[in-house]
């Protein structure tokens, strides 16, 4: 009764983590035999694949009604939600730049006997654009094609906002459906560290611990790519749309970023991000007060990076191979699931999950990220909160709302 009230008390990033230990420990030990309790983590599989279309389609359709119409934003919100998305997009590009010059999961190429091998002949560029839009979007719910769902998610969620009144009823049943499966998401990853469990004791057992070794390589490709983010993109960004240093942005939000980076949550690190943005970096109320809680909500970079860098990994680990076409859905696909799955607890495994739907790729392969997915989590955070803070400060100078005397006194002073 002692260890399971001990195990019911630890975070779940632990226990996924002593899963995935177990599991390494039960394939070695039982070998082939591990293909017994396979099937549990077959069923984890199963469950994950049950909440992923719902999961999407209600909060992606609760986050765009929450949007709202663009010319009533106005200035701002145009702005705000064109670098979320621009700057989303460039980090899920980093992130396969990434994975195609380290390859993390070339050496492992494992064979498995249920996923095709063969690539697909890649539809030109302008049919993979014109796919995205659903002829029948109950087919699309149907069949999981997940750029489809999305796009007709988003344009009920705008249309709910432009007429106003009327649509509040069908806001107010999605709102509840998505509060539902945010629950039930939550529900199924309270199972996952059994999943976890089978689905590596079973790799390891078939493949031996060699298995393993290019995980490094995920997290050094991860970390790395968040770097270049902050600098290239975000310092880039700083550089050329607002009036304030590189230097004194990273020092006004240094605080913020350790406790993202300890906290590994958005929305927590929110307060703290609010007043690193008002206090030191000059940023108005109005301003950040707009910016910052959006960001929270619907700006992935860190996750969208992270979904590139995965995404290769699996199809090298499957010794399958992604076509530019295919790699183009991967930069659609996490760009505008950012903001599906923007609150939903392990929100990067989420977003995975979609990202290898939507190119045909095994979920399988999330067991092998899963047990370092807390120490990859550290990294996205701080790149999440890193970019919701540039938002603002690049959006308070073009609307001159800024205090730049307050920002130079506070972080020259740092």
């Amino acid at each position: 009764m002692l260890v399971l009230k001990k195990w019911n008390n630890l975070e779940l990033h632990t226990k996924i983590l002593i899963g995935l230990v177990l599991g390494v420990i039960v394939g070695v030990i039982f070998g082939e035999k591990t293909t017994a309790i396979e099937p549990i983590g077959q069923l984890f599989i199963r469950l994950i694949r049950m909440v992923i279309i719902p999961l999407v389609f209600s909060s992606l359709i609760v986050g765009a009604a929450s949007v709202g119409d663009p010319k009533s934003l106005g200035r701002i919100g145009s702005k705000t939600i064109a670098f979320y998305l621009c700057t989303t997009a460039f980090a899920v590009i980093i992130g396969l730049i990434l994975g195609n010059l380290i390859q993390p999961g070339v050496e492992l190429n494992l064979d498995v006997g249920n996923v095709s091998m063969e690539a697909k002949e890649a539809p030109p560029l302008s049919q993979t654009l014109i796919n995205i839009v659903p002829k029948n979007p109950i087919v699309a719910l149907q069949q999981g094609n997940m750029l489809q769902i999305i796009v007709f998610a988003l344009f009920i969620g705008v249309t709910i906002s432009l007429i106003g009144d009327k649509g509040e009823p069908v806001l107010t049943f999605f709102d509840s459906f998505a509060e539902i499966m945010y629950k039930l998401t939550a529900i199924v990853m309270e199972f996952a560290p059994y999943g976890i469990l089978a689905l590596i004791a079973s790799v390891v057992g078939s493949f031996g611990l060699a298995v393993l070794l290019p995980l490094l390589k995920v997290i050094i490709a991860i970390y790395l790519g968040c770097l270049i983010h902050w600098i290239i993109t975000y310092g880039g960004a700083i550089k050329l749309f607002s009036n304030l240093s590189i230097r004194r942005f990273f020092k006004g939000i240094a605080s913020a970023q350790i406790f993202a980076f300890s906290t590994c949550s958005s929305s927590g690190t929110l307060p703290v991000t609010t007043k690193c943005c008002r206090d030191n970096l000059g940023v108005s109320d109005k301003i950040s007060s707009f910016v910052l809680p959006l960001g929270a909500t619907i700006n992935m970079d860190g996750t969208a990076l992270y979904q590139g860098v995965c995404a290769l990994f699996v199809a090298q680990v499957y010794g399958m191979e992604l076509s530019l076409a295919q790699q183009l859905t991967v930069v659609l696909t996490a760009t505008l699931a950012s903001i599906g799955t923007a609150g939903v607890p392990s929100a990067g495994l989420i977003m995975l999950t979609l990202t290898l739907k939507s190119v045909g790729l095994p979920l399988e392969g999330v067991a092998l990220i899963a047990g370092i997915d807390r120490i990859l989590d550290m990294a996205r955070t701080v790149t999440n909160i890193t970019g919701d803070s540039a938002a603002t400060v690049i959006v308070a100078s073009s609307e001159g709302e800024i205090d730049l005397e307050i920002g130079n006194s506070k972080t020259a002073n740092a």
